[in-house]
This record gives C-alpha cells, structure tokens and sequence, in this order.
C-alpha cells in the first residue's frame, strides 16, 4: 500500500468537511466561536464577581467609561452642530428669496393672480416656503410689537385700538421664533 492509501484507510470516501457544503461548514464555525465566546464571557464574570478589580484594571475601565461620554458628547455636539448650519442655511435662502415674494405679493394686489399658471407657480412655492417653516407677519389690529412690526407711520385708523397694528405696508417674515424681516406697519393713535 502506498503511503496516501495509509493514511486514508478508505480511499473512495471523502472527508467529513468535503462531504458537508461550505456554508455549513462556515455556519457550523461561526455557531461554535460564538458558543465558545459566550463560554468564555460567562467564565470571566465569575471570575470578576469572585475577585476584586486591580488599581490598574479599574483606572483603565474608568478611562473607557470617560471615553465613551465623550464619544456620545462628540455625536451630540456634532449633530446640534449640523442642525444649526441647517438652519442658516434654511434662512439664508429664505432671506434672498423675500424680495421675489414681495413682487408675488405686490402682483396679488394688483389682481394679476387670480388665476393662470404665474398663480400656480406663485401657489406652490408659498406652500413649499411655507413647508420650511416660513411665517408670514401680515396681521392688522393686532398688538404692536417692536419685535416683530417696523413702525413707519402713527396715524388714527377707524376701530382700532391705540398701539395696534393699523395697516400693514409691507409683509415681514420669520421663520419659527427669528424674524428674518420686520413688517412695516401703521400704528394706530386710536383717535
């Protein structure tokens, strides 16, 4: 007998992993790492239950708890951060845009948007503005507010009130608590 066949006492059947697929075998890899790492863990907790941390073992777990507060600290800051740039940039845009809403709203006055495709396209980008979060600061009689409004003019204005928004002259803007454009209004003396 030659050396092979010695080896191989029986030459025509294969070898228990060339009989079984590759996945199997990979599967079969994987589920005994994974036992044996779950083996290993369980043995180290009994063992860190039984003894005492060393000075060494507890500084280095402390360095690892502070490294990951700041790791979870960066992700914060770093997500806090995105949002901000996010919404300059937002109102950046939507800050360039208002002279363009001004000549919609100025055109709306004048009756040429009653209907046809400029009113459409000035409809739908109101709502898409409008979806970002863009407020319109157009109210008249409500309560002056220097915040908000831009005094021009004080003037009696029938049925309202002293210190309330008489007429709005141009539309100011703001989206969510800043004001990107003051309204320029008319404050009644309430005469």
């Amino acid at each position: 007998m030659s050396e092979a066949e010695d080896q191989n006492p029986n030459p025509n059947s294969e070898s228990e992993s060339e009989q079984q697929p590759a996945s199997e075998v990979q599967e079969n890899a994987d589920a005994l790492g994974q036992a044996e790492a779950i083996l290993n863990d369980a043995a180290a907790e009994v063992d860190a239950e039984t003894r005492e941390p060393s000075a060494v073992e507890a500084e280095l777990r402390n360095d690892l708890l502070r490294l990951q507060a700041e790791y979870v600290n960066y992700r914060k800051r770093v997500e806090r951060d995105r949002e901000v740039v996010r919404d300059n940039a937002v109102q950046s845009v939507l800050s360039s845009l208002l002279p363009v809403l001004d000549d919609i709203e100025a055109a709306r006055q004048h009756g040429d948007l009653d209907n046809g495709p400029f009113a459409a396209i000035a409809g739908k980008l109101n709502s898409v503005l409008e979806g970002l979060g863009l407020e319109r600061i157009a109210e008249a009689g409500v309560e002056f507010d220097p915040n908000v409004h831009e005094a021009l003019l004080r003037q009696p204005v029938e049925n309202i009130a002293a210190d309330h928004v008489g007429q709005v002259l141009r539309i100011g803007y703001r989206k969510g608590e800043r004001v990107l454009r003051a309204a320029q209004v008319l404050v009644s003396t309430g005469e």
